[in-house]
């Protein structure tokens, strides 16, 4: 098994911070999915009222509380080109794809997005730190590598390619999303066009896609080990978005799945 995985990723790294990081990440992240299907949800966007505790809680509105969620992850990307200049093709690409990843966000939450809801500070909080995290770890994780031999599987290019598709499918559905309400309107509609014809959460989707197409590009340990647990939350979440769309339309068209079309 591990000869099996070590034809595809680097060495594991010596730093005992990133080995802590991989684990933490892979545990906090999935265990979040888990808990968005057991109902505790991250209060924000459908859900950011799902989970009323009785104490005076800091809402935030949403275009706040996104870019807080975001731009700490696009600056660390960002930074990534000074503290680590020039390591070679595979390090550029992997920090490239990483700031763009998140610039991308934040120019939809500025100029894409609608809002009609709000966030509580106690989820931006999490989010916006481990999405930080994240960036911060898988781009030193990716500085380590250097000077290393290349895995003998090399997935540098496929993971270009499913960046690439992946954060135009991203885009275009949440686009999709910003045209569904006119101005001023609030109430929520069910998604039609793109795939939304297939999934309830498309957008998720190819947000999973962007993800392995990083961690092709960065064959890390920790790049898949965030990937796989992002993997688990953002299906755990499009699973509790198609119940609470199949609770408020009744039209909802039962033959939509959560995220993977025909699948779940």
């Amino acid at each position: 098994m591990m000869s099996l995985l070590l034809s595809f990723i680097f060495p594991p790294p010596e730093s005992m911070v990133v080995w802590i990081m991989t684990v933490v990440s892979f545990v906090s992240v999935a265990n979040s999915g888990f808990s968005e299907i057991r109902g505790k949800h991250l209060n924000y966007s459908k859900f950011w009222n799902a989970n009323p505790t009785g104490k005076r809680q800091i809402r935030l509105s949403s275009k706040t509380g996104m870019l807080m969620l975001y731009t700490p992850a696009f600056l660390a990307g960002l930074a990534s080109f000074w503290i680590f200049p020039r390591e070679g093709i595979r390090s550029t690409f992997l920090q490239a794809a990483v700031t763009l990843h998140f610039f991308k966000r934040v120019f939809e939450v500025l100029f894409i997005h609608k809002y009609s809801s709000g966030m509580l500070l106690d989820s931006a909080i999490p989010i916006s730190l481990s999405y930080f995290l994240s960036a911060a770890t898988m781009t030193y994780a990716q500085h380590l590598t250097h000077g290393l031999p290349e895995p003998p599987i090399n997935l540098f290019y496929p993971g270009i390619v499913l960046f690439v598709v992946g954060i135009i499918g991203n885009f275009y559905h949440h686009y999709l999303l910003s045209i569904l309400r006119g101005n001023g309107e609030k109430e929520y509609k069910i998604p039609k066009g793109g795939l939304f014809d297939l999934v309830i959460c498309p957008h998720y989707l190819f947000e999973i896609i962007i993800f392995y197409g990083i961690s092709f590009i960065s064959q890390t340990l920790y790049a898949f080990s965030f990937t796989l647990g992002t993997t688990f939350y953002l299906m755990g979440r499009s699973y509790v978005t198609r119940k609470w769309y199949l609770s408020k339309f009744e039209d909802f068209p039962k033959h939509v799945k959560a995220v993977i079309p025909f699948v779940f």
